[in-house]
């Protein structure tokens, strides 16, 4: 099985046509369905859909409080390298910037740990550029071995691996992998990624049935929004999603929405997404899934993320850094990109509460889901 015939059934400017053509008749329709389809997905990201921005917003709240309840999980990345192979025209990282280079050690990864449990972390997003030889799969299971004494939840956001990689690091402690197609036009992507293994976009696209393969708890994916059309490249997104559901039922899955921030040599997005836009995708996601989690990163402001908890949002991140030792070990060197949103995780915790929710530290128990394989 591969998403790859399915994506290439759904021409790029055919499917940008269909949102743009949908009717304020189209999102009336969507909105009154019982059960949502991808056409209804169309016309709720459509410019048609903005009129009803309110009415989004209040049915998204309602379906999530009764999926997540008042629960809201809090987690943190940990950035473990900043070493990378790829160029990429927005990251801070690219092999091409002229930065410092920094890959931390065992004892590193602990100093960093200490930070992040003191704050009261028991899920961690552990971070890397993709470089195969320094931070490799021989690194990557040695700081899952190093780190799974001291949380009860680790994901990845590292470079795309064979199966047979994710099948050895799943018993490790591995429970979660994000991995962003970044864009889904083709054309783009390679004008994005033109040096490094990234370069090879249906290798990127195929990651995610390699992990439903190697039967991973859960996975997350999105784009970098700015690098085209938001519109479409978030319907292919809702595709993907859709595919990989109904393929790996037994995985979770979860969606995040990162809008181009600022990095060192970072290119200017192709497409501005306003706040408003932002939070009309966030509630058309919800509309089409209940069941999908949807996460808000610190790359958004103060101000946007109080008001878009009650939204749909079920994870948020809090005193995120964005370097390899940024909380304890390095903290002036180089970020992948600027955090905006700077307030403590006790800080965030409260915001939560005083909205009704329930600030979440720890994702699950490892006893529930049965010894390691």
């Amino acid at each position: 099985m591969s998403f790859q015939p399915i994506f290439e059934a759904q021409p790029w400017d055919d499917v940008k046509a269909s949102i743009y053509a949908k009717t304020a008749a189209d999102v009336e329709r969507a909105l009154a369905a019982p059960r949502r389809t991808l056409e209804d997905f169309k016309a709720l990201i459509s410019p048609a859909a903005a009129p009803y921005l309110e009415q989004m917003a209040q049915l998204s709240h309602r379906l999530t409080r009764k999926r997540f309840g008042n629960t809201v999980q809090l987690y943190a990345p940990l950035y473990l390298s900043n070493e990378c192979q790829n160029i990429c025209t927005y990251c801070g990282f690219s092999l091409d910037n002229k930065i410092a280079r920094r890959t931390l050690s065992s004892v590193e990864m602990l100093q960093e740990a200490a930070v992040l449990k003191d704050w009261g972390y028991d899920h961690v997003l552990l971070v890397t550029g993709e470089a195969n030889v320094t931070v490799g799969v021989d690194y990557l299971e040695k700081a899952l071995r190093t780190l799974r004494p001291h949380f009860a939840h680790l994901s990845l956001e590292v470079q795309p691996l064979d199966q047979a990689d994710y099948e050895r690091l799943i018993p490790e402690g591995l429970n979660t992998v994000l991995v962003y197609q970044e864009t889904y036009h083709r054309d783009d992507y390679k004008k994005h990624h033109p040096k490094g293994k990234k370069s090879n976009f249906n290798y990127r696209l195929d990651t995610p049935d390699r992990l439903g393969r190697a039967g991973i708890h859960k996975m997350g994916l999105g784009v970098l929004i700015g690098l085209e059309d938001w519109r479409t490249d978030c319907f292919y997104t809702a595709l993907h999603l859709d595919y990989l559901e109904r393929t790996y039922w037994q995985t979770k899955y979860s969606l995040s929405f990162p809008r181009l921030r600022p990095a060192e040599g970072l290119l200017q997005p192709k497409v501005e997404m306003s706040d408003r836009e932002l939070v009309q995708l966030i509630c058309a996601y919800r509309l089409l899934n209940e069941e999908v989690e949807l996460s808000i990163s610190t790359r958004e402001s103060p101000v946007f993320r109080d008001h878009v908890v009650k939204l749909g949002i079920t994870s948020i991140s809090a005193g995120s850094k964005t370097n390899p030792g940024g909380y304890a070990v390095a903290p002036e060197s180089l970020e992948q990109f600027e955090i905006s949103d700077e307030r403590s995780p006790a800080e965030i915790a409260a915001m939560l509460r005083r909205q009704g929710y329930e600030p979440v530290w720890k994702d699950w128990d490892a006893t529930l889901v049965g010894p390691s394989r």
